[in-house]
């Protein structure tokens, strides 16, 4: 799509959706608060949102610019006479009063709004790319006996372990809530058990995309039990040996039924006694080097399911985007509640840049994800967040101003470069001083993700 008549009106039904879903009305009412209060649940959301826009900012910052900002405020005698107080026990206090169902709403709100103002991308089938994460919280007691840390012969980390299931819908690149557990300890919660967890949040008729952690028959069994299509990589040497029960139907392209193993039962004793998928594997050559083999429960030619399977490296691309440029892998919070409710209002962030991104996208006539998404929300962040008295005309030119910088900062093609999956520590306190003399010298570091 490329820039004409229908772009603006294109940008004031995404802006009206979104006025919608961000309805101060609605949202307080979610949780009446006294006639005197300042920090009600809408201005409780929008200062996570603001944190989270800037980078974690400080609860210090966000309430400093709230008041500069006091249009945003109830009428209250103390804003109308310039009274109000910059400390931050208030807002803290407000934060965790906030009933966590209310982020959890407005984050789902966003998140339909905004993938019903895209396209599909398999014909009327959305397609989201399904992975897993981790991050590590604060070392608070409460957050270590529900996340524990991880561990090995040498002894415990002091940071919980947070695991998330994240997925994203390919056309719009927005991120639905994602299912999230303990990864050790004996609550531990596994990412297929996670995954599970999600299917029945996801729009129906939906394809996933998937690595081959996923590519197990209780997945694939539970994603056509709640209606959707999967599609998944193998591994060679399992490929192989499931082209041996198979039949063959075209080159490089077979169909068997697919049961669960033994130990598939074994690990999910609820799966129905005569559970049976029909799938298609295939074998794709896309260059000289590189051959996929593919599982899917989709009856579609090779060349189309290899070109849509392409997309599933562009999830760690998003959870990058997700975790380090918004910095949702270094939430504040010191207690359960305070983190979830950190993460439901850091993906209604990160879905209001994908917005953006995806409206100058349609401008510039390119992909979304062809633009950079750090470019766009230094941009969304700084211009359309640094006041709020602006009159609707002028906030109209600036949003403008933000849709034409985001169409310019396109991310650089750089054909035949790849990026593989690295490792990356976490840094040590004192680089300078010899290992040794740490008292927390042989401390485990918890698993670093790779996304």
């Amino acid at each position: 799509m490329t820039a004409g008549a229908s772009d603006p009106g294109e940008r004031e039904s995404a802006l009206e959706r979104l006025c919608a879903v961000l309805d101060p009305d609605v949202i307080n009412g979610a949780q009446p608060t006294g006639a005197a209060a300042v920090y009600t649940p809408w201005v409780v959301l929008w200062l996570m949102v603001y944190q989270r826009l800037h980078a974690n900012a400080s609860l210090a910052q966000a309430v400093a610019a709230l008041l500069g900002s006091t249009d945003l405020l109830p009428p209250n005698r103390r804003v109308t006479a310039g009274t109000l107080s910059a400390n931050t026990a208030a807002y803290s206090q407000a934060r965790s009063r906030l009933r966590s169902h209310i982020p959890d709403d407005v984050a789902d709100r966003v998140f339909d709004t905004l993938v019903a103002g895209t396209a599909p991308s398999l014909g009327t089938r959305r397609v989201f790319v399904v992975d897993g994460t981790t991050i590590t919280l604060a070392p608070t007691a409460e957050l270590q006996r529900v996340f524990p840390p991880a561990t090995n012969g040498a002894g415990t980390s002091a940071w919980p372990v947070w695991h998330w299931v994240v997925a994203h819908e390919l056309a719009s690149g927005c991120a639905i809530r994602p299912e999230t557990g303990p990864m050790y300890g004996p609550e531990r919660v596994s990412e297929l058990a996670l995954g599970l967890r999600l299917l029945s949040r996801l729009p129906p008729r939906s394809v996933l995309l998937a690595d081959r952690n996923f590519g197990v028959f209780a997945f694939a069994h539970g994603a056509k039990q709640a209606g959707h299509e999967v599609l998944t990589r193998l591994t060679e040497a399992r490929f192989r040996a499931w082209v041996k029960g198979a039949t063959a139907v075209a080159p490089g392209v077979w169909k068997r039924a697919w049961e669960p193993s033994r130990w598939d039962r074994h690990n999910h004793p609820e799966l129905p006694a005569r559970a049976e998928l029909t799938v298609w594997l295939h074998e794709v050559r896309v260059s000289d080097a590189r051959t996929l083999w593919l599982v899917t429960t989709l009856d579609r030619p090779s060349a189309e399911l290899a070109d849509l399977y392409r997309h599933r490296q562009d999830v760690e691309t998003d959870i990058r985007d997700v975790k380090r440029t918004l910095k949702l892998e270094e939430l504040r919070g010191r207690s359960v509640d305070t983190v979830r409710k950190e993460l439901s209002a850091g993906l209604v962030a990160y879905n209001l840049v994908v917005q953006v991104r995806r409206l100058a996208a349609a401008r510039a006539g390119v992909a979304p994800r062809r633009l950079s998404f750090a470019g766009t929300w230094s941009l969304t962040a700084v211009v359309l967040l640094s006041r709020t008295t602006w009159s609707a005309a002028q906030w109209d030119q600036k949003f403008e101003w933000v849709l034409r910088g985001a169409a310019q900062r396109k991310v650089p093609e750089r054909p035949g470069r790849t990026y593989p999956r690295t490792v990356i520590r976490r840094a040590r306190k004192f680089p300078n001083r010899p290992r040794s003399t740490l008292p927390d010298a042989h401390e485990p570091q918890p698993p670093a993700r790779t996304d």
